[in-house]
C-alpha cells in the first residue's frame, strides 16, 4: 500500500484524538442518543474536524461516522470514524478511550488507526503492510493455554439475540488466568500487542470495530463476529491471538469462521 491511506488514517486519528483530548476531564453536558448512549460536544467537534479532514485531503472519498452518519455512501472508498470510542469511560474520566479511523473498500478494510491520546498510545496497520505500536511493529502473544489468557470484554451483559453465547462466556472466563471488563477499544489494542489473548464484544457498530479487522490480523491475530465471519459489519466481534483463536471460539459456541 502507498503512504496514502496507512499513514494517513495514524495522521487523522492523531489530529482528531488531539481534539478530543482539549475537552478530557473538563465539565461537559452529557446528552443521551436514542440508543441510550452518552454524546457530549468533544464528540461533535472532533467528528466535525475528522470530516472537514477528509473532504480537503480524500474529496472523492465517502465518510461514515458514529455522529453525523454518511455521504457519499457510492463512493468506492469509505472513511469510517469513531470519534471517541468510549465515551463513557471519556466523561468519567477514564483515560481508556480512543479516536478510531479506518478506510474500506466495499467491506475489505484497506488500513485502520486507533490513537488513545490520554494514555500516550497509538496503533496503526496497513493490509499487507503489517501492524505499528508507537512506530514500532508489534504482535499478538503466543499464549496458547486458555488457562493462561487474559480475557477482556466492554460489557459481559448480552442482549436476548446473543444469550446462546452465555454459557460459553463464563465458561471461557472462568478458565481465563486473568478477567478484565474495562474495553471498547482499549481491549484491542492490549489484544494487538500481545498484553491480553481475549477481546469480546457482544454488540457493536461498524465504527467500533471497522480499524480493528485490519489492525488484529496484520498483528498476527484473528478477528470474526460472533458468527464466524470476517467482517465489520456483524454487529460483534471476537479478537484473538492466534494460538487461542480456535478454542476461544469453541468455548463460546462461535461457528467456523470464515471470509465474507
Amino acid at each position: 500500500m502507498s503512504e496514502s491511506y496507512m499513514q494517513a488514517t495514524g495522521e487523522l486519528a492523531r489530529l482528531a484524538g488531539d481534539n478530543a483530548m482539549r475537552f478530557f476531564g473538563s465539565a461537559l453536558e452529557i446528552e443521551s442518543k436514542k440508543d441510550g448512549s452518552p454524546v457530549t460536544e468533544a464528540d461533535r467537534s472532533t467528528e466535525k474536524l475528522a470530516r472537514e479532514w477528509v473532504e480537503s485531503r480524500f474529496p472523492g472519498d465517502g465518510i461514515v461516522g458514529e455522529e453525523f452518519g454518511s455521504s457519499r455512501p457510492d463512493a468506492a472508498r469509505q472513511w469510517i470514524i469513531d470519534p471517541i470510542d468510549g465515551t463513557k469511560s471519556f466523561v468519567r474520566g477514564v483515560p481508556l478511550w480512543g479516536t478510531l479511523v479506518a478506510v474500506m473498500a466495499g467491506e475489505r478494510v484497506l488500513a485502520g488507526a486507533a490513537f488513545f491520546p490520554a494514555i500516550g498510545e497509538i496503533i496503526v496497520a496497513g493490509a499487507g503492510e503489517g501492524c505499528w505500536w508507537n512506530s514500532k511493529r508489534c504482535s499478538v502473544s503466543e499464549v496458547a493455554e486458555l488457562t493462561e489468557a487474559t480475557v477482556l470484554s466492554s460489557d459481559i451483559r448480552f442482549d436476548s439475540s446473543e444469550a446462546r453465547y452465555q454459557a460459553g462466556w463464563r465458561t471461557l472466563t472462568e478458565k481465563a488466568a486473568v478477567l478484565r471488563t474495562w474495553g471498547d477499544c482499549y481491549g484491542y489494542l492490549l489484544v494487538a500487542t500481545g498484553r491480553a489473548e481475549v477481546m469480546l464484544d457482544p454488540a457493536l457498530s461498524v465504527w467500533d470495530i471497522a480499524p480493528f479487522v485490519c489492525i488484529i490480523p496484520e498483528a498476527g491475530g484473528v478477528l470474526t463476529d460472533l458468527a464466524g465471519n470476517v467482517t465489520a459489519f456483524g454487529g460483534s466481534a471476537i479478537a484473538t491471538n492466534a494460538a487461542l483463536a480456535d478454542a476461544a471460539r469453541a468455548t463460546l459456541g462461535v461457528n467456523q469462521r470464515s471470509s465474507r
